[in-house]
């Protein structure tokens, strides 16, 4: 696959299918949840998504050089450990946290993307996107005043997750015009699987005697999110470039609030939707600001 398909129609498309569908995974997840711990919950959760994913690779009937791309493992060993370390991290942090509060606060994607990309390559910040971060630290700040001790641990792993979730889409990027993007997604959890699979037995935390409930809803979430939404995701990232397709996921809060009320009967404190808001409000502005930026570099 070579660079240069781009196609405004087909990366709006694909990254709207796959905000969509990630956006179920704060209620199956907040749900499944409430019966497995964590890292039991990580671990099928993840183990499910790899079955599906390779199933798909294998009905899509690939080559086997597309199946094992041997010149991009290290890059698939880095992308994986990345999705299994941000996955462990950011369901113990939903554990703590209201589904559309941690929706919230994985708005900080942006902000961490283009950080790295004043750390790592050297980028400038202009002022619009110092006070665009501003606006949404001060959000974050506002939403926990005075909770910090019920919901501080909660945060810090979900922003810690953010993290390791910047890391697999900057990977992922670099590889979707090397690797098939159904290829790309299955080694993803795959190697993700694996790597909670070694946390979960050595601290000793497995724990399956559950409902039969949380089964089902966590392995109906483990094919919408972690497979299906980034096959599409994935698939944007062919025909848009990373801040056009993060506009798209800034909207996640706006589908999570309405899932959450629906499927859980819940909703964020007062606290924290206007906190949610305001953080909102400065991922919009960062968003548009990254896509004008990539818009002026293209023309």
């Amino acid at each position: 696959m070579k660079d240069g398909n781009h196609d405004p129609v087909k990366g709006f498309l694909y990254s709207l299918g796959g905000v969509l569908l990630i956006s179920t995974n704060f209620v199956t997840a907040k749900y499944g949840l409430e019966g497995f711990n964590p890292e039991t919950f990580s671990l099928v959760w993840t183990s499910a998504a790899t079955v599906y994913a390779f199933g798909i690779v294998l009905v899509g009937r690939s080559s086997r050089d597309q199946i094992f791309p041997v010149l991009r493992m290290k890059a698939m060993l880095a992308l994986g450990t990345a999705t299994g370390f941000g996955m462990v991290l950011a369901w113990k942090g939903l554990a703590s946290l209201d589904a559309a509060f941690a929706s919230f606060l994985w708005r900080f994607f942006p902000v961490l993307t283009i950080l790295s990309g004043v750390l790592f390559l050297k980028e400038r910040l202009s002022k619009r996107e110092v006070l665009a971060m501003a606006i949404m630290l001060l959000g974050s700040l506002w939403s926990v005043a005075g909770r910090w001790e019920t919901v501080g641990a909660g945060v810090i792993l979900t922003i810690l997750a953010c993290c390791a979730g910047t890391v697999q889409l900057l990977i992922a990027k670099s590889q979707t015009y090397q690797v098939h993007p159904n290829v790309l997604v299955a080694y993803r959890v795959g190697i993700g699987s694996a790597f909670i699979a070694c946390w979960a037995f050595a601290t000793g935390t497995t724990d399956f005697a559950v409902e039969v409930r949380y089964w089902y809803v966590t392995l109906l979430g483990a094919f919408l999110g972690p497979c299906a939404s980034f096959l599409l995701t994935f698939r944007a990232y062919q025909y848009w470039t990373l801040s056009q397709s993060t506009i798209i996921l800034t909207a996640q809060p706006l589908l999570v609030l309405p899932l959450a009320y629906i499927f859980l009967g819940t909703l964020p404190t007062l606290r924290e939707l206007v906190g949610g808001c305001m953080i909102l409000t400065g991922a919009f502005w960062l968003a548009f600001i990254q896509v004008t930026k990539s818009t002026k570099k293209r023309s």
